[in-house]
């Protein structure tokens, strides 16, 4: 059982260095909307076209107030939880399955 543990273990670590990243990414264009940037930079048409398909959601149900766009915070919040308790959970888990190993 020790391998699947360690497999979990490993699978939790990608998982909270992906979410890192991504957590970046939405900080980073929450930035650069300040400036009004070129929509026809490559940079800043990668960060919408990331970003996006998980804001979307966010804005449907909770539109902008004020024309402040509160959906990246919500996001950053969503992953924040997602790292506390999903891959926190599988590391435990998985330590489980290894008998307590550290």
């Amino acid at each position: 059982m020790f391998v699947f543990g360690n497999l979990l273990i490993a699978v939790a670590q990608v998982l909270n260095i992906l979410l890192t990243i991504y957590l970046w990414i939405v900080i980073i264009r929450s930035l650069i909307t300040w400036v009004s940037p070129d929509p026809y930079n490559p940079i800043v048409q990668f960060l919408y076209r990331i970003t996006d398909p998980a804001l979307r959601p966010i804005q449907r149900y909770m539109p902008a107030l004020g024309g402040i766009d509160l959906s990246p915070l919500i996001l950053i919040l969503l992953i924040f939880f997602i790292q506390s308790f999903f891959v926190t959970s599988l590391i435990q888990f998985g330590r489980a399955l290894n008998g307590g190993a550290m």
